[in-house]
């Protein structure tokens, strides 16, 4: 009897297995059997992948960089990590974008790159910096291969030359002929022009948010240039209360305001991500922040990657706060991005359509 028992049990697990498995908008929680298809669940990649840059390149893969950060006790960290994927769900490593670190600035880190396609060739924008560093700043590298590895260049701007303290957290945009740096971390954010080859900085600063944001993110839709940034402290285990804001322009330079039409110079913008640093709940994920750019995948839907740090699992063997990679749909609302819920999702989401 007991045998015939468990032989039910089987048909039945087995058939309540199809049964989730064909139907695309079962919910899944994390941890109960497998994830439907055509889903994905946050986080995308592990274990941590702070401040990610994103590009799509030739080959058809979108590759991803982060910060320098150790993996994995004892081990060397990765200067400069490089991930891809085919659907920006499933990535694989790929190697270290730098064979060496920098050394126009020592001792430092690598942090906050920023990944573009100029020339024919790929740049890669990075901050050079120790925490509380009176003058970091800002280099670049370039390479024939999105996967590198990466030459150095050397310096682009230290924040004494600039007069800007705290000078790092590097994005590039470029419209027509122009070619723009911004940069800043919570002394104001910054933007000044490129030469036309993008490797030295060239006329005036002119500034663009006031003190509450770094993790710089511009990009443009229909008539207005949209400016997301980071707000908080970046990494303090499931406590971490980074979150994202935005605002908007009519031009690159600005003014940039919020939604309540308030200058992002004196004011914050609105609330666009956030998760929960409440120090008593070890579920869901906290700091969510400093996103790289934003995907269009072949239906038109806007992808959001970003970190965050999973409450369950908040810091690396080395106790430095874990950051995983992860990724949301972007809806648009009257002309302003929203994320479901303004949070990270937690559970399976239909993956977006890349091929």
């Amino acid at each position: 009897m007991k045998f015939i028992k468990n032989i039910c049990m089987a048909f039945l697990l087995m058939a309540c297995f199809m049964q989730c498995k064909n139907n695309p908008d079962a919910e899944v929680d994390e941890g109960e059997g497998d994830i439907p298809e055509g889903h994905y669940k946050n986080p995308v990649f592990i274990p941590t992948f702070a401040d990610p840059t994103v590009i799509k390149a030739n080959d058809g893969y979108f590759y991803a960089y982060a910060t320098e950060d150790g993996w994995d006790y004892g081990k060397p960290a990765h200067i400069v990590p490089v991930i891809r994927s085919r659907d920006l769900v499933t990535w694989e490593f790929v190697r270290d974008a730098f064979d060496t670190k920098p050394a126009w600035k020592n001792p430092a880190f690598v942090w906050a790159p920023d990944i573009n396609h100029i020339n024919g060739k790929y740049y890669l924008y990075y901050s050079l910096s120790l925490w509380d560093d009176p003058n970091p700043g800002i280099g670049l590298a370039v390479s024939d291969s999105p996967a590198g590895p990466f030459e150095d260049r050397g310096k682009i701007l230290l924040s004494d030359e600039v007069g800007v303290k705290n000078s790092i957290d590097p994005f590039y945009y470029e419209e027509g002929d122009k070619k723009y740096l911004f940069w800043g971390s919570f002394r104001g954010i910054y933007g000044i022009s490129l030469t036309a080859d993008g490797t030295a900085i060239t006329g005036d600063k002119f500034q663009i948010a006031g003190d509450w944001m770094e993790g710089t993110y511009i990009v443009k839709r229909n008539n207005y240039y949209y400016l997301f940034g980071s707000n908080g402290h970046c990494c303090l285990g499931r406590e971490t209360p980074y979150n994202v804001m935005i605002g908007r322009a009519s031009s690159i330079e600005g003014p940039y305001t919020n939604q309540q039409g308030q200058s992002l110079l004196t004011h914050t913008g609105n609330a666009f991500l956030k998760g929960d640093p409440s120090p008593g709940v070890t579920t869901g994920f906290a700091g969510p922040g400093h996103n790289a750019e934003i995907i269009t995948d072949e239906e038109g839907t806007d992808w959001f990657l970003y970190h965050a740090v999973d409450k369950s699992r908040p810091l690396l063997p080395n106790g430095a706060t874990r950051r995983p990679l992860m990724l949301d749909r972007i809806d648009w609302v009257n002309d302003w991005p929203q994320i479901a819920n303004t949070a990270p999702s937690d559970t399976a989401q239909r993956k977006p359509k890349t091929e």
